[in-house]
């Protein structure tokens, strides 16, 4: 008997689970390096998401009369935590976790029937209603504890997360102090808010947030997520088009003003190598319910999605884009499937025949 199912759809005999699994694992060496250069609160924050996110999803299941075991078990609640447990700042408070981890399961994909028919990515649609709704919260980013004046021990980013103050009594604004007493916020953010000063590219690039490139810390983070989506690519996980896509139109965007006015916009690799550019690429945009479905659909649906990144990051008010660029295009995506979809067999035949 024929059966038909819905997404994720794969080309290798792989269960959602086992799928979902190998997602979480490729990514746990990012989780790791971004541990190490900004302390304990991701990991604090993933197990806050993922308490809420399993109990939001057997909670929703059970009031819809369905098993909730085997869909607790498929790890894709696991994975929407670990996915916004990463992209809020690392102290922000333990409400913001638990908040966007419910709406993610209960609003953006129970809602629309459960896994396979929610037309956004959960965990990116979570964090743009975080960012909208708490825009102090899901801003305040730490420096890189080589940078901190005070360095950051996990009970003390369990402190803060829960009561604000670390177990010294510091507050978050003054843990986000670099050692040259400055409150230091990301690279991206730094640039904006340097340019917007009439500061030149190359006069805020030589403030501690930089080394070299990129960010300090940034540029080991994005590294490590490059390496575990080229791992994730490898064991045909994921296809290389939506992040090939994104990239490339990223960085031709970036090159093309550039080379117009180094002193305004940043370089292709800078772009690349700061903010959320290679989780996005290889672990959001990837996600195979609300990302395109044919090989040309998912170059389309990549390059766009780098085209509003690259322009919201320089245009627009917010120093990175990648939730925002997820979801504008997540929209987009029963279009970009309908126009991109294969001829059936025997179209222009039959075409030709009836003329």
């Amino acid at each position: 008997m024929f059966q038909v199912a819905s997404s994720p759809h794969q080309h290798i005999r792989r269960t959602t689970s086992s799928v979902m699994q190998l997602v979480i694992m490729f990514a746990l060496p990012g989780l790791a390096v971004q541990t190490f250069f900004f302390g304990w609160g991701s990991i604090i924050h993933l197990l806050i998401a993922s308490l809420v996110a399993i109990a939001t999803e057997a909670l929703f299941l059970e009031v819809r009369k369905r098993p909730f075991e085997p869909a607790i078990k498929d790890c894709s609640a696991l994975l929407t935590a670990l996915l916004l447990a990463i992209s809020i700042p690392p102290l922000a408070p333990w409400w913001i976790s638990a908040i966007g981890a419910f709406f993610a399961i209960a609003i953006v994909k129970q809602l629309y029937g459960g896994l396979g028919f929610n037309l956004f990515n959960p965990a990116m649609a979570a964090y743009v209603m975080l960012l909208v709704s708490f825009p102090v919260q899901m801003t305040s980013w730490l420096p890189p504890q080589s940078l901190a004046e005070h360095q950051i021990t996990f009970f003390d980013a369990l402190s803060v997360i829960m009561t604000g103050f670390s177990t010294d009594g510091y507050s978050l604004l003054q843990l986000r102090n670099g050692i040259d007493g400055f409150t230091m916020a990301t690279p991206l953010d730094t640039i904006k808010t340097d340019l917007s000063l009439s500061l030149t590219l190359q006069e805020s690039m030589q403030k501690l947030t930089f080394s070299g490139a990129s960010g300090v810390g940034w540029f080991w983070v994005n590294l490590a997520y490059l390496i575990g989506g080229i791992g994730l690519i490898r064991m045909r996980v994921i296809s290389w088009h939506i992040p090939a896509g994104m990239l490339l139109s990223m960085g031709s965007f970036a090159l093309i003003f550039y080379l117009i006015n180094p002193d305004q916009y940043a370089t292709p690799w800078l772009h690349w190598f700061s903010g959320a550019t290679m989780l996005g690429a290889f672990f959001i945009l990837t996600d195979p319910v609300s990302a395109c479905t044919t090989n040309k659909g998912r170059i389309i649906f990549g390059a766009t999605v780098g085209a509003w990144v690259y322009l919201i990051r320089v245009f627009g008010g917010y120093p990175d884009a990648i939730g925002f660029a997820v979801v504008i295009m997540n929209m987009a995506v029963p279009l970009i499937d309908y126009y991109t979809r294969p001829r059936v067999y025997g179209h222009q035949k039959a075409n030709r025949s009836n003329k």
